[in-house]
């Protein structure tokens, strides 16, 4: 039940982010988008040094001078994954008139839904290798800290649910908007679960998949949530709202961790 509940807990936050849009009726403010895109590239960021990157690298220290070679390898193929799925789902960014991806004739509501769902997988993926980690009794990985990254998730998820699921309630109406929000957080545990099953099965690879997740999710930041929160007026909003994220995140792996 630990691991479930440590899996769940970013979905819980997507949820909740995306039942806001119940209860509060005006569109944000942009200033106020802007800051919680930044935030959530900083808990990101952050996120994939503290909590995947330097374990990684820290596993392989039987390696001696190459003990960056799995967390290198992993990365790279993590922001090769991404650019896959970039281009085989088809989507569309908030705040962006033209999908990527192959076309198709899909409402916009889901187009967007899918582009937050392609954000979120990485997300699984760091907190299934972590949740690996412990269940393997690795001693790079203690309970509190795949806490602290599955808690640091949660936090950014739950303005980014609330963010998705706004431009679904014009054209789906609220409860629609609240499931399509909540939706696309599913794919979290799903994608921590598929990585604990691999993981398992191939003890020497969990380096690679903490290295993986963290490629995925600095793709993720570097292209769409940096360059959503910095366009047009009130960029250095985003860059404020990066340095609280990324500053919190830190925070919760070092002091949980």
């Amino acid at each position: 039940m630990t691991i479930f509940w440590g899996l769940m807990i970013p979905f819980i936050g997507t949820t909740l982010g995306a039942l806001c849009v119940l209860f509060i009726k005006n569109e944000l403010k942009p200033v106020i988008q802007k800051s919680l895109l930044g935030f959530a590239a900083g808990v990101m960021v952050a996120a994939s040094v503290w909590s995947l990157l330097i374990p990684a690298m820290e596993m392989s220290d039987h390696l001696g001078k190459l003990a960056f070679l799995p967390a290198a390898v992993g990365f790279l193929v993590g922001i090769v994954f991404l650019l896959a799925l970039d281009r085989i789902i088809p989507h569309l960014h908030l705040g962006s008139e033209e999908s990527e991806g192959p076309k198709a004739s899909l409402k916009k509501s889901t187009m967007l839904i899918l582009a937050v769902t392609i954000h979120n997988i990485p997300e699984g993926i760091s907190g299934g290798a972590v949740f690996a980690g412990l269940l393997m009794n690795n001693s790079k990985v203690t309970l509190a800290g795949a806490f602290a990254l599955s808690i640091g998730i949660a936090i950014q998820n739950v303005p980014e649910g609330f963010i998705v699921s706004l431009p679904v309630r014009g054209e789906k109406g609220r409860i629609k908007a609240f499931l399509y929000g909540m939706l696309s957080g599913i794919v979290e545990p799903i994608g921590g679960g598929i990585t604990i099953l691999l993981a398992s099965k191939i003890t020497p690879a969990l380096p690679y998949l903490l290295a993986f997740a963290a490629g995925a999710m600095i793709y993720v930041v570097v292209e769409e949530l940096i360059p959503e929160s910095s366009e047009g007026t009130h960029s250095n909003v985003g860059t404020i709202g990066f340095s609280l994220g990324f500053i919190l995140m830190m925070i919760l792996d070092v002091a949980l961790g």
